[in-house]
Formats: C-alpha cells, sequence, structure tokens
C-alpha cells in the first residue's frame, strides 16, 4: 500500500504471516500423509540478549507452525569441542530435520568449523559451504534466510524480476552473495557493490532493484535511489532518538527514499519478520528432501 511519503509500503510482517500459514498447512498434510512432524533444533551458545529473544521468538513460531521445536542452551563458557559433538548427536537425530546454531558464538568457538559440522541436508540456516555452492551452480540447495525472504518479497511485488538491473550493496556470505545468486537465477542483470566501490551513489541510481545489507545506519541516502525503483533494506540498526530513546532503522535513509522509490521494505516491519517465516520453510523443505518427497507437493516455494 502506498505510504504517506508516495512510495508502496512493502508489509513484511504481513507476508510473512500469509507465509508462515502455508507452511503450518504443509505441515499438517505431511503429517496426516506420511506421518512426519518436521522438528528444528536450535542451538544458543551464551546469553546474548537479542539472541535470546530471537531464539524464544524461532521456538514459538516453530511449534505454532506444528513443527516440533527442540532448544539447547548452553553456557557462554562451553568448549568448541562440547558444541561441535553436540551437533553431531543432532546430525544423527532422526527427530531433527533442521539445525541452527545461533550466531554470534563466544569468541573460543570457531563459527566456520561449527557451520562446516552441520549436515547440509539439515542445514537450515544455507550456510554450510556445500548448500553455497550448490546455490551457485543452479543446483537445490538450502537457501539463507534472508536473501530468500527478499527474493519472495521483490517477486510479490514485481512478478518476473528478467531483464532487470539490480544491485546487492554488501558481499557478506550471509546475505550479499547468495542475494546476487538468487537474482541470477531469476535473470536479473545483478552488481554486488560494497565499501570500495567507486562511485557507489551513481551504481545505486542505476538499479531497479536496490538491496541493501551494510549494517551501517541510513547510509542509502534518497538522492540514491532511482526514480521508481524498488528498495530492499536488510539493515537493522540501534540509534539514538532525539527523545534519548533507541529505535531501530535500517541501512536504507527510509524517509529521504520513500519520497522516491517505487516500493520500499520499512525497518522494523519489512524484511526481519521473513527470516523466521523462511526458516520453517526450509526446515519443511530438508525433511522432504530427507524423505525423497517433493518438496513443491507441501512446501510453498
Amino acid at each position: 500500500m502506498p505510504g504517506d511519503t508516495g512510495a508502496d509500503i512493502i508489509d513484511g510482517k504481513a507476508f510473512a504471516g500469509a507465509l508462515r500459514a502455508r507452511v503450518a498447512d504443509g505441515v499438517s498434510r505431511l503429517r496426516a500423509d506420511h506421518g512426519l512432524t518436521p522438528g528444528l533444533a536450535v542451538v544458543l551458545v551464551g546469553e546474548d540478549p537479542a539472541s535470546q529473544v530471537y531464539v524464544r521468538n524461532k521456538g514459538r513460531q516453530t511449534r505454532e507452525a506444528g513443527m516440533a521445536s527442540f532448544e539447547h542452551r548452553l553456557a557462554a563458557d562451553t568448549p568448541e569441542t562440547e558444541v561441535l559433538a553436540l551437533v553431531r548427536r543432532l546430525n544423527a537425530d532422526p527427530a531433527v530435520n533442521g539445525i541452527l546454531v545461533q550466531l554470534p558464538l563466544p569468541d573460543q568457538i570457531r563459527a566456520p568449523a561449527v557451520i562446516d559440522t552441520i549436515d547440509p541436508a539439515k542445514d537450515a540456516d544455507g550456510f554450510h559451504v556445500t548448500n553455497a555452492g550448490l546455490l551457485a551452480i543452479g543446483q537445490p540447495a538450502m537457501v539463507p534466510c534472508t536473501p530468500l525472504g527478499c527474493l519472495m518479497l521483490l517477486k510479490d511485488r514485481l512478478g518476473s524480476l528478467s531483464g532487470a538491473r539490480a544491485l546487492v550493496l554488501g558481499r557478506s556470505n550471509i546475505v550479499g552473495k547468495p542475494m546476487a545468486q538468487l537474482l541470477l537465477a531469476e535473470s536479473a542483470t545483478v552488481t554486488i557493490a560494497h565499501s570500495r566501490t567507486r562511485d557507489l551513489a551513481d551504481e545505486c541510481r542505476r538499479a531497479d532493484i536496490l538491496v541493501a545489507a551494510v549494517g551501517r545506519a541510513r547510509m542509502v541516502e534518497g538522492s540514491w535511489v532511482k526514480p521508481g525503483a524498488t528498495v530492499i533494506d536488510v539493515g537493522i540498526n540501534r540509534v539514538d532518538g532525539a527523545d534519548g530513546k533507541s529505535r531501530l532503522v535500517g541501512d536504507v535513509d527510509f524517509d529521504a527514499a520513500a519520497r522516491v522509490a517505487g516500493a520500499i521494505t520499512p525497518v522494523p516491519g519489512g524484511v526481519g519478520p521473513m527470516t523466521i517465516a523462511c526458516l520453517l520453510l526450509n526446515t519443511l523443505v530438508a525433511t522432504c528432501r530427507q524423505h525423497g518427497l517433493d518438496p513443491k507437493e507441501y512446501a510453498p516455494v
């Protein structure tokens, strides 16, 4: 729907709610047809407050979708060997179809070592190098949740992305690189930009689709946005407001960009809710694949 500033506001919260409902329907039919209940295991190491809230929300939404939720909370000083041993046990547990180890991890635990230990077939986050490689060559893969959610919002807004000029601002393994791969698979013309890109603002102005995922509050100015472009703001940054209270803002200067863009995601309420919804979708897809079933029969992909 149009916002006060002219651009259509892409309601990720509403889309995510509808997606979770479709996943729940798929879970119900999978249980009725084959007696299978997808199970998602989440591992949290330490006491990070934001991670605790996130894990709690994941558990609640997993259960609401009719899935089994397995939460493993470990002390902040847990040795890496214990975390790896837990992951291996989850790999071997037939009740667990998806595994997610919450990041960031304490300093004594190497995130790449943990991710590499997860069975790629149960890699609900889509971070394993095997899944990254499969995605890159266009084969079925577990896809990272945030870029998958971004793609769903884009296709819902625009339909076909074929031929669109897309710019991904950010080159992380979690968002930027897989986002570019997903857009390429939709036949968009894709540019990846980053902190070393020359004439960054000009690159952004050429994009019909602009995905910002750099982690810098309001980095993308309104003047960087092509008139009528679709802007997907992945950033979640906490800043101090004029009233002394902190609030969340994206990587895009929303007020300025919304006066130029054709459509834009807000922060909060845009991409954020899509991440957990896509995590549930990934778990359902993984369950189907592990049992030789076609995910398209049960998963809304």
